[in-house]
């Protein structure tokens, strides 16, 4: 969630004609594990309790996740087109055509696709629990390589223009939206990371350092592209930035130890008591930030344009905190309302409590 946000909020910075580059590499790279995580984070919940060799209740599976993601994801995706609708004077609501489309797409608001890949990792999870059940560290290698290459052809080579048909061509420019592909790496090492837990849990617990070097290592990595395409190709930031992202070869990478740092940092590590209080805060209400951000962006955006501030670094960063602090403290208000009447909270969070 804090690292979405830092890449909206960074998408709000470049507006700045002469935007610092290495703030944008903080807000824009760096925080880029947050997309694929996303769904290393999802497969290993789905798979935590799950007994791979027994009778899977896909009726009550899909149930449960249709209150938990379709519910929140059909109310929030109204909720968006409905305010830009007003907001900015639009005849979206006008067009049944125009609102299916952005439906299908996730277009309701700009973090919404997440949630329309997840489903379709739901959708076919018929699929993958065999693959689970016969996954091996050799086939996660071989599956790494070939992530990275598929990565790179969708990425790079790639292009819509390429076929005739307007509705192929239609469907492959939308592909990151909907395909699972370019996330199927990292999904199948948390369902891996789940039902392997016990080896997994030793792993983590024995190999800290490496995998601090494995994080610092890629991170520079990443920045190394950015820097790269900035000061040697010349590319202007927002163009720099689409190219070293988390599907690029180092990003990847970038992912992969991002997930198995912070899992092993955050087991391991005994943090001060006030800080573990603010982890717990950001993790309760971080689904709610997660769908609401948006507005605290564009409403607290509007503020800092009315009182004629320049998006400079201080400012850039003073939104970011406004902006977490915001949202989270939107999402607790809402959920105290939630407890008294939970039709809120299963609307906006897919949970009565």
């Amino acid at each position: 969630m804090l690292g979405v946000i830092g890449i909206h909020i960074g998408s709000q910075y470049l507006m700045n004609p002469t935007p610092n580059i290495h703030l944008i590499a903080l807000f824009q790279i760096l925080t880029r594990f947050s997309v694929p995580i996303f769904f290393f984070v999802s497969a290993f919940g789905l798979f935590w309790h799950l007994d791979l060799n027994s009778t899977f209740d896909y009726r009550s599976f899909y149930y449960r996740r249709a209150k938990s993601v379709l519910v929140p994801y059909l109310f929030w995706s109204f909720f968006y087109i409905f305010h830009y609708t007003v907001l900015y004077r639009s005849t979206m609501l006008l067009h049944p055509k125009e609102i299916i489309k952005y439906l299908i797409f996730g277009f309701g608001s700009y973090q919404l696709y997440f949630m329309v890949i997840l489903m379709w990792f739901y959708l076919l999870m018929p699929l993958w629990i065999p693959i689970v059940k016969i996954l091996t560290i050799r086939h996660l290698l071989v599956l790494l390589v070939a992530q990275i290459t598929f990565n790179y052809w969708s990425c790079y080579i790639l292009r819509p223009t390429d076929f005739s048909n307007p509705y192929i061509s239609y469907l492959i420019a939308q592909r990151l939206n909907y395909w699972v592909f370019h996330y199927l790496f990292i999904f199948l090492v948390g369902a891996y990371c789940a039902s392997h837990w016990q080896e997994f849990k030793l792993y983590i617990g024995d190999h800290l350092r490496s995998l601090t070097l494995l994080f610092f290592f890629t991170g520079i990595g990443l920045l190394c592209h950015y820097y790269y395409l900035l000061r040697y190709v010349g590319l202007r930031p927002e163009w720099a930035i689409n190219i070293a992202q988390q599907l690029s070869p180092v990003g990847v990478l970038y992912t992969l130890a991002c997930s198995l740092f912070f899992f092993s940092l955050f087991r391991r590590q005994a943090f001060p008591l006030y800080l573990k209080k603010i982890l717990n805060l950001c993790g309760y209400h971080s689904y709610f930030a997660y769908l609401f951000h948006p507005i605290m962006i564009t409403y607290i955006g509007f503020v800092i344009t009315s009182l004629g501030y320049v998006y400079t670094a201080p400012v850039i960063c003073c939104y970011y905190l406004a902006v977490v602090i915001g949202s989270i403290l939107v999402g607790a208000a809402l959920r105290k309302i939630g407890h008294v009447y939970p039709i809120v909270n299963k609307l906006t969070i897919g949970t009565a409590s």
